[in-house]
């Protein structure tokens, strides 16, 4: 099953290509849509909902994961720019044929690092080290992506496992 994982942003939205499978994930592509900060956050909407819709088009991917919003009290701005981006994430993936998933920041942390309140440096590392990359991805926005991605990849592969053995118990 072919995963996309996305890191929404206005300037920068990281993105990773997973194929999930048994055993350990394998990494397809990653990278950065890097947006036009001088342009007017409608325009920057459209801008992201193009690349999306030609890296779509080109990965075929059957999943998108999005990280959920989080809001903290001290910015709510950026957490109401952050939910336009995510919109048209949600959107593009659903009009491309995408089943979209959704996770909390701790629970992507957890899946890759081991524990819920690791930083970016540690997710980093974690992605670095699950494949065997020469150097940390760059910027910090692909190793999350990546990290969403790889999320997902174990969550559908634990509900199908929990599936199977609910199934194989009443048969």
């Amino acid at each position: 099953m072919r995963i996309i994982g996305i890191d929404p942003g206005l300037r920068v939205t990281g993105y990773g290509v997973i194929d999930a499978g048994a055993g350990e994930p394998k990494l397809v592509d990653a990278g950065v849509l890097r947006l036009d900060v001088k342009a007017s956050l409608d325009g920057r909407l459209v801008e992201l909902e193009t690349e999306l819709s030609q890296l779509f088009e080109e990965f075929q991917p059957a999943v998108c994961a999005v990280e959920q919003l989080y809001a903290h009290y001290a910015h709510p701005r950026t957490a109401i720019l952050m939910g336009h981006a995510r919109g048209v994430i949600l959107l593009a993936g659903r009009r491309h044929g995408m089943t979209i998933e959704q996770y909390p920041a701790n629970r992507v942390k957890q899946a890759v690092v081991g524990h819920g309140h690791a930083g970016k440096l540690q997710v980093q590392r974690a992605i670095q080290r699950l494949w065997k990359l020469p150097r940390l991805p760059q910027p910090s926005d692909v190793a999350d992506a990546l990290a969403i991605a790889v999320c997902c990849s174990r969550h559908v592969f634990e509900k199908r496992a929990m599936l199977t053995a609910r199934v194989g118990a009443r048969g």
